[in-house]
């Protein structure tokens, strides 16, 4: 029974609370501590504050860590499917939809769209990430960075991952 509860407490955030961002949040305080009563709304915060520490989505992040203590390995793969499972879902639904009818021009003149603003989206993050890293590091170390991931990605075929470890090294060794 502990896994069906723990999969409802997460599959009801995952649905209401969109993007899976900072909207969940008290969903997620709702069902586990308020209806499942799994925590105090102390224990919760400082889970909260844990999993803000660390990089990637937070309700998966939540639904991860609070399964596990709830229910093992098996109740954090659960509390983790809960949280993505209808995001998951609307995708295969929607992922279908656009299939069935990609030959459509509206759904083409769609995906133009889509693209033109996922473009604008990763430009306005790109720009975003240099305002960070010229008041962190300063104009030129984030210049030179810039500069050699562009050379070393374009120019030499270097794999991002690779690019992305050295600037981590870099920034914990010299920064």
């Amino acid at each position: 029974m502990i896994y069906w509860e723990i999969f409802v407490a997460f599959f009801i955030p995952g649905i209401l609370g969109y993007g899976g961002g900072p909207a969940s949040i008290p969903l997620v305080e709702n069902e586990v501590v308020r209806n499942f009563e799994w925590m105090s709304t102390q224990e919760f915060g400082e889970v909260l504050a844990f999993a803000n520490s660390l990089p990637g989505p937070i309700a998966t992040k939540l639904a991860g860590y609070i399964g596990f203590e709830v229910g093992g390995y098996l109740g954090a793969g659960i509390g983790l499917f809960a949280s993505i499972a209808p995001s998951l879902i609307l995708m295969i639904l929607l992922g279908g939809i656009l299939i069935k009818y990609k030959k459509s021009p509206r759904i083409k003149r769609l995906t133009l769209f889509v693209q033109t603003v996922i473009a604008i989206l990763l430009g306005v993050l790109a720009w975003n990430f240099w305002n960070e890293a010229y008041i962190g590091i300063g104009f030129w170390q984030t210049a030179i960075i810039v500069v050699l991931s562009y050379y070393l990605i374009e120019r030499r075929n270097v794999h991002p991952a690779f690019i992305i470890a050295g600037a981590l090294l870099y920034g914990g060794f010299f920064l």
